[in-house]
C-alpha cells in the first residue's frame, strides 16, 4: 500500500474529535443556514423566476415548463442524489452532505407559502436580486463555515469532478453556468417572450451571494494557504494528505534568532475546508505556529 493511501489512526481520531466538538453550535448554524437558503429561494428567487444555478434553479425551470412544484422536485432530486453519492462517492463523503440534504428540502417545503405573507414589487427586480443574494450568501456562509454541505448540486459536481478529472471549483462554475444561461430558453414573461433580463439579474445575484459568502463569512478568497511550523510534522502531514486529500510541500526553515532548523509545511486548502484543516492542525499540536493567507489564484491545485 502506497504512503498516500495509508489511513493514519491519528488523523481518523482527529476527524472524530472535530465532528464531536461544538456539535450543538455547528448543527445550530447549519440549521439556520439551511433556513436562510430556503427563505431566499421561496421569497426572492422562485416567485420571480431567478435561476441562480443548482438543483433549486433547475426546479424553477421544471416548474415553468411542466408545472411540477419546486419543493417536490427539490425533495425527490435530493434523495436521489444522496443515494448516488453513497454508491459513487462513498459513505465518508456522503455523510457530510446528509443532514444538509435533509434540512434544506424540508425548509423549502415549510417556507413555500411565505411568499404569500411577504410580497414585493416585482417591478424592482434589482432590489429583489440584491436582497435574495444577501440572505442566500449568509445562509451559504453559515453552512460552509462549520464544514457542512447542503448536498444537491454539490454532489453532482463531485461526481463530475471525479470522472472528468476537473477541479471541484471548475465543475461548479460550469454546471451553474449551463443552468443559469439555459434557463433563458425556457422561462418567459407575461408576453411569452423569453425573459433574458431574469438571467442577467440572476448572474448579479450569484456574484453578490458568492462575494458575501467568501468575504463576510469565510474570507476573501476561494482558497487559503497554510504554513505550519510544528514539532509533529508527520502527524499533521498525514492528516492533511490522507484525511483531507491535499498535497503538502515541506519547506526548509531556520529560526532568525536561534538559528535552529525547522520544517515548514505548506498546503493550499479550499475555503470550504478551512475549518477542518485549522482545527485539525491545532488538535494535533496546540503549540503549532499556523500562518493562513488568502489565495487569489492557484494553478494545478484541486
Amino acid at each position: 500500500m502506497s504512503f498516500f493511501n495509508k489511513k493514519s489512526k491519528i488523523s481518523e481520531d482527529i476527524l472524530k474529535v472535530l465532528n464531536e466538538r461544538n456539535r450543538f453550535k455547528r448543527y445550530s448554524f447549519l440549521t439556520i443556514g439551511c433556513f436562510l437558503l430556503a427563505f431566499a429561494f421561496n421569497v426572492f428567487y422562485s416567485p420571480n423566476n431567478l435561476v441562480t444555478g443548482g438543483v433549486s434553479g433547475i426546479s424553477i425551470v421544471v416548474n415553468n415548463v411542466f408545472g411540477v412544484s419546486t419543493s417536490t422536485f427539490i425533495t425527490v432530486t435530493y434523495l436521489i442524489l444522496l443515494v448516488l453519492s453513497y454508491l459513487i462517492l462513498g459513505k465518508e463523503t456522503t455523510k457530510y452532505s446528509l443532514i444538509g440534504s435533509i434540512l434544506y428540502p424540508l425548509f423549502v417545503y415549510l417556507t413555500k407559502d411565505m411568499v404569500n405573507l411577504i410580497q414585493f414589487n416585482v417591478d424592482n427586480m434589482l432590489l429583489i436580486a440584491l436582497f435574495g443574494a444577501l440572505i442566500n450568501g449568509i445562509g451559504a456562509g453559515l453552512t460552509f463555515k462549520y464544514g457542512f454541505s447542503t448536498g444537491g448540486s454539490d454532489i453532482i459536481c463531485q461526481i463530475i469532478s471525479k470522472y472528468f478529472k476537473i477541479s471541484m471549483g471548475n465543475a461548479i462554475k460550469v454546471f451553474n453556468f449551463i443552468i443559469i444561461v439555459g434557463s433563458g430558453f425556457f422561462i418567459t414573461n407575461g408576453n411569452n417572450i423569453y425573459a433574458w433580463e431574469n438571467v442577467m439579474y440572476a448572474i448579479i445575484a450569484v456574484y453578490i451571494s458568492t462575494f458575501l459568502t467568501d468575504k463576510v463569512l469565510l474570507g476573501i478568497s476561494s482558497s487559503k494557504s497554510f504554513y505550519v511550523i510544528t514539532e509533529h510534522e508527520t502527524a499533521i502531514k498525514n492528516f492533511l494528505m490522507n484525511e483531507l486529500g491535499k498535497g503538502v510541500t515541506v519547506l526548509e526553515g531556520r529560526g532568525g534568532y536561534t538559528g535552529d532548523r525547522k520544517k515548514v509545511l505548506m498546503c493550499v486548502i479550499p475555503t470550504k475546508e478551512y475549518y477542518l484543516a485549522k482545527e485539525g492542525i491545532l488538535e494535533i499540536d496546540k503549540n503549532a505556529i499556523v500562518l493562513i493567507n488568502d489565495v487569489y489564484q492557484s494553478s494545478g491545485i484541486e
